[in-house]
């Protein structure tokens, strides 16, 4: 359905449709509900969502989902509505209500995943096991992610960039050993990240929308450090198992450009190949 062609009256109406649509949907969804800090309540206009927050979670730009949410006759595509619908948790009805309402026809079926991963890299990522692993591409979207990696790190369907997750979920936070010391290693290596890709866009507005959704990115952004992102270490505390520490590896994909495979191992000298063994439920080895 083209939009623009129908009479003005209509059109107003649509528009204001939208708006209070999306923002009594917005309002509905808590910083709890998608693992974020919740702040100071009191500072906030509505106890829903903020709408930098929505466009950051739904992986799309700030002035972007503003204009969509005011009514504005921009383009969307589907795989932008299912996006949002994500976010704003809507249930099949409301799902499809915000597809009439940008002008585009519901899909019958769930659309089909956007990226696909090699059946041996796949399997090379779950036989990590019982050790984290996990796959990002270039804008450190998560690709795929093995069960360890979901239950040491906490990735769950609604983590869709490693970014957005560390500077945005409380409960990564909580659980992450020395935050702000990691938070500064992981803006330098995502700085240098966009240093390699000056035509690629998406860099520049992920920046943008992460200064707006979180001061302390945006401090750290500011500082302009770079930083090596091939290896590491970090340590989580897991409410089960304890502390754990790991060494981590970053492995570039020649048949996937852009892609890196991340590979978790216990650190030495630590119990946390033990540690891990007993929460997977096998062997340790």
């Amino acid at each position: 359905m083209d939009i623009t062609k129908l009479p003005a009256e209509a059109r107003a109406r649509r528009s204001a449709e939208m708006r209070e649509f999306l923002r009594s949907r917005r309002a509905r969804v808590t910083p709890a509900d998608v693992g974020m800090a919740a702040g100071d309540v009191r500072s906030r206009r509505t106890p829903g969502l903020r709408r930098e927050e929505v466009a950051v979670l739904a992986g799309v730009g700030v002035s972007w989902y503003t204009w969509l949410e005011q009514g504005r006759e921009i383009n969307v595509s589907g795989e932008v509505l299912d996006s949002i619908a994500r976010v704003l948790r809507l249930d099949a009805a409301e799902r499809e209500h915000l597809y009439l309402l940008a002008g585009s026809n519901p899909p019958r079926l769930p659309p089909a995943a956007v990226r696909q991963v090699p059946d041996g890299l796949r399997r090379v990522i779950d036989a990590w096991l019982p050790r984290p692993a996990y796959l990002i591409d270039r804008h450190w979207n998560l690709v795929a992610v093995n069960r360890a990696a979901e239950l040491i790190f906490g990735y769950g369907e609604d983590d869709h960039n490693c970014l957005v997750t560390f500077f945005t979920s409380t409960r990564y936070r909580s659980a992450l050993c020395d935050w702000r010391d990691a938070a500064k290693a992981i803006v330098g290596q995502f700085r240098a990240d966009a240093a390699r890709y000056p035509d690629d866009p998406e860099f520049g507005r992920l920046a943008a929308d992460m200064c707006a959704a979180s001061p302390e990115f945006a401090e750290v952004w500011a500082e302009h450090d770079v930083g090596d992102a091939t290896s590491g270490s970090k340590t989580v505390t897991h409410p089960d198992a304890g502390d754990l520490t790991f060494e981590y590896t970053a492995l570039t994909l020649p048949d996937l450009p852009g892609h890196r495979l991340m590979l978790h191992s216990p650190a030495a000298g630590t119990d946390t190949g033990e540690r891990l063994a007993a929460l997977l439920g096998v062997a340790a080895g």
